[in-house]
């Protein structure tokens, strides 16, 4: 009978498609996991990787022998993870990805809370401004937009993804009142090219009576992080498109002012998304019920929308 270590180095070497990537997550070293998926081919007699000096990949047989085995063996990991971590209180390393504006102003500050309910989890945060593969990079969750659903993930939706336009009071009082739409033209722009495309997204404003209209910029300053183009907005260089929990704080103390108060974009929800597996680990589940519960009892539905 093949042994568990054996069957999981395989599967999570395919799922990764690297020996380095799967002893990350497995916590051994990739000579380890090469070892024991060695074994595990000459128990079967066949080969289930082809092999070359930067990849490996399945061959047919591991193909199959995959599918056959994947989705049972993370039934059996998620069932020995929740005997072992209910056993007492939830435990274990928490891997968390989320971009560093929301995670720093926004899911930071619950981490004392957090923590002191559950003393035996340590968080590690991810800060990145991209979207993360949580099977292949080991991630027991993520917070963000527009996150590709894979199989075997799940989305709880915890606040509207609005974007607004805001400016310095500097900026404005320099340029003249802002009041349609056709007024915008007489502000500089501020745009960020995307970290996955290098592009400038174009983006739909939706106005109060349900119109639309295309978001046209010429830019006058273009950065690639959205912290830089909130501070670039401050220093009242113009005129930014950015999520509302990115600017919230400097609305409330008057630093920036919306432009056009009426119109925003809506770029569908912020979400956390984690595995689908009916036995989750009982730190992620741990997780997941604190942050969806604040995100609901702090009415984030309604603090982090455009109308306001």
């Amino acid at each position: 009978m093949e042994t568990f270590a054996n069957l999981l180095s395989f599967v999570r070497s395919a799922e990764t498609g690297s020996f380095s990537a799967a002893a990350r997550r497995l916590g051994l070293s990739p000579a380890a996991v090469s070892r024991n998926v060695a074994q595990l081919e000459a128990s079967l007699g066949v080969r289930l990787f082809q092999r070359t000096t930067r990849r490996i990949t399945l061959t047919e047989a591991g193909e199959r022998f995959l599918a056959n085995v994947g989705i049972g063996l993370d039934s059996v990991q998620a069932a020995i993870a929740d005997v072992t971590s209910n056993a007492g209180e939830p435990a274990g390393v928490l891997r968390i990805s989320a971009a560093p504006g929301f995670a720093r102003d926004i899911l930071l500050p619950l981490m004392p809370s957090f923590l002191q309910r559950y003393p035996g989890i340590v968080p590690e945060w991810y800060l990145e401004n991209r979207q993360v593969d949580l099977v292949a990079e080991g991630f027991d969750a993520a917070i963000g937009g527009g996150i590709e659903l894979a199989p075997g993930l799940v989305a709880r939706d915890i606040a509207p993804a609005h974007l607004i336009l805001v400016a310095s009071k500097e900026h404005l009082a320099e340029r003249g009142r802002i009041e349609r739409l056709e007024d915008l033209k007489m502000l500089d722009h501020l745009a960020m090219r995307s970290v996955q495309t290098g592009k400038v997204r174009g983006w739909m404003l939706q106005g109060p009576e349900g119109q639309q209209s295309s978001l046209e910029l010429s830019p006058r300053l273009l950065v690639n992080d959205p912290q830089a183009l909130c501070q670039s907005a401050l220093l009242g260089l113009g005129v930014a498109l950015l999520a509302v929990p990115d600017v919230l704080p400097y609305l409330e103390e008057g630093k920036l002012q919306r432009v056009l108060p009426d119109w925003y974009v809506n770029a569908g929800h912020i979400s956390l998304y984690f595995s689908s597996q009916k036995l989750l680990p009982a730190k992620t589940r741990a997780f997941v019920d604190f942050l969806v519960g604040h995100a609901r009892e702090q009415e984030w539905a309604n603090r982090f929308a455009a109308r306001q």
